[in-house]
């Protein structure tokens, strides 16, 4: 942008120059509105989600199969969520904040296959192409038993397809691993963020790692391009794809679900809180919109960001979405927390769900350094630094009066409240890799 274009948009939004300055904020965000209202403007509904769900179900014999950790799911990927008391109490001094409610963690950082979110559009996207296929090839009928399709008749029918996809790391495992045992040609473009070890176990399936200089959105680029050049190459689009978004927001009904089990209440006295690791914005766009769907008006969705990399909340609160990238304003998009090192959010998942977000915060790389170190020494459970990002929302919500008098969240219903951390991966990291990372945190 020219500096008289970064002028204006200061001009007109004064946020940016916090922003710009690497600032850690929070904007409520004065579009969100009710689930009603919001709803029309995501282009999908209840139908599509359990259409979604549905086809997780008639492929879970085949996951069983293909990888038996997820036998203990009879083949469906979930995460268990863990209340973290002695965690909770920790943030309360670590921010000198009185944090009521409870704090629960919900663990797609050690989701089955992949070890992260990603597990669940990027293996959801890829099962849908790979039933599309061989439906129209005759070789599969939806009555039948999926398992059928771990067999070397199937793989070496995939074989004849490949796919290719953009990404900082994670996605890139889940669709390599899902898309290299279903027996396709996979390619993974990976931005110049990516970690080493992410790589390496691409190329331990077999797969091929296409390694990039740039930031992700090159990579995404050089993916959409070689898929371009050949008829029997599908893209997966992290930037724009609707099937990744509904792999992920089938989510929401589990977690409802898994809060019966658990006697947990969400309801108007009892809000519930949650708060997303935000890099393109498929992941958590679709599980926001799952738990709106689950939850309604009760569940208060808040993006979480990299100081270097705030292209939701810079897309959202500009209005320009896609339109302008962290870079545009100076901001050079690198950050420890490789799963979020992203320019440019994806404008579908901004103007789908800019009305359904309560708001949008930032967070600096050594506190997501200092969050991993805690919770690591608190509870044992270890996480990568941009599953943290979301640790520090249960504090910035609890001191935000303007916020919680907006959303008429009175005191009694503050104690009442669940917040709802989501992990968003850590849960494949190497010992070698996790130690330099706790090496790190300043506890």
């Amino acid at each position: 942008m020219k500096s008289t274009e970064i002028q204006q948009l200061l001009n007109e939004y004064p946020l940016v120059k916090s922003l710009i300055k690497l600032e850690e904020i929070f904007w409520f965000n004065p579009c969100n509105t009710t689930f009603k209202e919001g709803l029309s403007f995501v282009g999908l509904d209840a139908d599509d989600v359990r259409d979604a769900e549905a086809r997780l179900k008639r492929f879970a014999s085949y996951l069983c199969k293909a990888f038996p950790e997820t036998k203990a799911t009879n083949g469906i990927i979930e995460s268990e969520v863990v209340a973290i008391p002695a965690m909770q109490k920790t943030l309360k001094q670590y921010y000198g904040v009185d944090i009521t409610g409870k704090i629960l963690l919900k663990k797609d950082s050690h989701l089955p296959i992949s070890g992260s979110i990603k597990a669940r559009g990027g293996i959801y996207e890829v099962l849908a192409h790979a039933e599309k296929l061989v439906l129209q090839a005759g070789l599969l009928s939806e009555n039948d038993d999926y398992s059928k399709l771990f067999s070397e008749k199937f793989r070496q029918f995939f074989s004849q397809y490949s796919i290719a996809v953009g990404s900082t790391g994670n996605l890139g495992l889940s669709i390599g691993i899902i898309s290299a045992k279903l027996g396709f040609n996979v390619s993974v473009h990976m931005s110049a963020d990516a970690r080493e070890w992410k790589k390496q176990k691409l190329r331990s399936h077999g797969i091929k790692v296409v390694e990039h200089q740039q930031d992700y959105g090159i990579a995404v680029a050089h993916g959409r391009k070689e898929a371009e050049s050949d008829p029997n190459c599908f893209f997966i689009d992290d930037e724009n794809s609707r099937t990744l978004f509904l792999g992920y927001s089938v989510a929401g009904g589990r977690v409802k679900a898994q809060f019966e089990q658990m006697n947990i209440v969400v309801d108007e006295d009892h809000p519930l809180f949650v708060y997303l690791p935000c890099g393109v914005g498929g992941g958590p766009g679709g599980v926001a919109f799952g738990l709106k769907l689950a939850f309604g008006d009760h569940v208060h969705c808040i993006f979480a960001e990299p100081t270097h990399s705030p292209c939701m909340l810079l897309g959202v609160y500009t209005g320009l979405h896609d339109k302008i990238s962290v870079q545009d304003i100076g901001i050079d998009n690198v950050t420890a927390a490789d799963g979020l090192a992203v320019g440019r959010a994806s404008g579908f998942v901004g103007r789908a769900m800019e009305r359904l977000l309560d708001g949008f915060y930032t967070i600096n790389d050594q506190e997501m350094y200092n969050l991993l170190g805690l919770l690591n020494r608190d509870e044992g459970i270890q996480l990568e630094p941009s599953a943290l990002v979301g640790m520090a929302g249960p504090a910035r919500v609890s001191s935000n009066l303007d916020y919680l008098n907006n959303k008429h969240l009175s005191v009694e219903k503050m104690k009442q409240a669940t917040h709802l951390v989501w992990a968003t991966g850590g849960g494949m990291v190497p010992d070698d890799e996790m130690t330099k990372y706790l090496a790190i945190a300043k506890i």
